[in-house]
């Protein structure tokens, strides 16, 4: 099978879209199919076979992030030369529209993958006020598509809930074989280096933005300090335009020396940093899928985090971590109680079962499924709409 990937980011840009799209991509060739991706220009790419690279109307924005050029002609060139079985776009806007123009003019199946809650993100570009209209843009996109995929059950149900149409199958972001093996000399020597003296090593990996809730997990970590003293340190990975501002939240707090910024880390030695980790701390309230939350766990860390989509499918408490309500003081009182109990180790262990659901070649099995059956689908409703011009045209001439 030809699969063209569409989408508005990709690497370098580092996020949970293309980390999702390399690993599908990936795994899909492996399995035999040809990918190519349609992604936009950045200042520091790597030139890559089957990556078409088209035109961004602006680079460097946002942390590194490209505003895409959806219209550039490269893009149909590129996709009428493929010869492509089935188009899976990333994103509704932008190289969505674009993606549905192809869809129709070549008569290729189009498969859809929601990832962000997209209402939680405007306020970027100033237009907080649509959160009521991304729904229904949202539905109305459904509509034009053959098949929508959704990360977790959770969003499935949401994009129901909202009226797609369309079939909507689970197809969630698959972890590398790679993931479920850390170094441990390397993991033990970064936490003799970030733990030093303390009893505790606690990770996360954000980006340090709004939407992440890192100010809860401050507040959190202060009460948890307040009551068992400077026992433990916390690695923040990642970096975003709240770093200054989250610098001196950390100070005014008393936690300077407990929480350490590590900024952008390599993405193949994060599971070591987790691996090197007690627990994975993870507070945000807006994922679809938390990605970070099953690499954790494939490198044997259990997980600490607040209840919500992308974390209450994946998060099983006392098997693999726990879920708490957004309170600060829950989830604080909910880390001493694990620490106090020792569960760590049967929890890491529940941690590696749950993340080997989620292996790439399983997803990309998926994955695969969902094509062929968007295939067969628009094979049928093309079949029946020429059964019914035939239909007309037969009853024109017997008039």
């Amino acid at each position: 099978m030809k699969i063209a990937m569409m989408t508005n980011s990709y690497k370098p840009f580092i996020a949970g879209v293309p980390v999702s799209i390399e690993r599908l991509s990936r795994s899909l060739q492996a399995r035999g199919h040809e990918v190519v991706v349609f992604a936009p220009s950045y200042d520091e790419q790597e030139e890559e076979k089957n990556v078409v690279r088209y035109k961004a109307l602006l680079r460097g924005v946002a942390c590194g992030f490209s505003v895409p050029d959806s219209l550039d002609s490269k893009i149909e060139k590129s996709f009428k030369e493929g010869n492509f079985d089935v188009i899976h776009v990333h994103h509704p806007m932008l190289i969505g529209r674009t993606a549905q123009y192809l869809s129709w003019k070549y008569h290729v199946p189009l498969v859809f993958t929601y990832h962000t809650r997209y209402e939680q993100y405007l306020h970027y570009v100033g237009l907080s006020g649509l959160k009521r209209v991304m729904p229904a843009y949202v539905k109305s996109y459904g509509k034009r598509c053959d098949m929508v995929l959704a990360p977790t059950p959770m969003m499935k149900d949401y994009l129901e809930e909202i009226g797609i149409t369309a079939p909507v199958r689970v197809v969630p972001t698959g972890l590398h074989e790679d993931s479920f093996y850390p170094d441990r000399q390397r993991a033990l020597g970064i936490r003799q280096h970030l733990a030093e003296d303390k009893k505790y090593l606690f990770c996360t990996v954000a980006r340090l933005a709004k939407e992440k809730n890192l100010e809860f997990l401050f507040e959190s970590m202060k009460l948890f300090k307040e009551t068992c003293g400077s026992c433990f340190r916390l690695a923040l990975i990642g970096d975003g335009p709240q770093r200054d501002s989250l610098e001196k939240r950390a100070d005014s707090l008393g936690l300077s020396r407990e929480i350490i910024f590590l900024g952008k880390i390599p993405n193949q030695e994060v599971k070591n940093y987790c691996h090197a980790s007690d627990l994975f701390l993870f507070t945000s309230l807006s994922e679809t899928q938390g990605i970070v939350l099953l690499e954790s766990m494939a490198a044997g860390t259990p997980v600490l985090a607040l209840w919500g989509s992308g974390t209450r499918d994946v998060v099983v408490n006392g098997k693999n971590g726990y879920m708490t309500e957004a309170s600060e003081t829950e989830f604080a009182g909910k880390l001493m109680d694990i620490l106090e109990k020792k569960e760590i180790e049967l929890l890491r262990q529940g941690a590696v079962m749950t993340a080997e659901n989620y292996s790439s070649e399983k997803i990309a099995r998926l994955a695969e499924s969902a094509y062929v059956e968007a295939v067969y689908d628009r094979m049928l409703k093309e079949n029946r709409r020429h059964g019914d011009r035939n239909r007309n045209n037969n009853m024109v001439y017997s008039g």
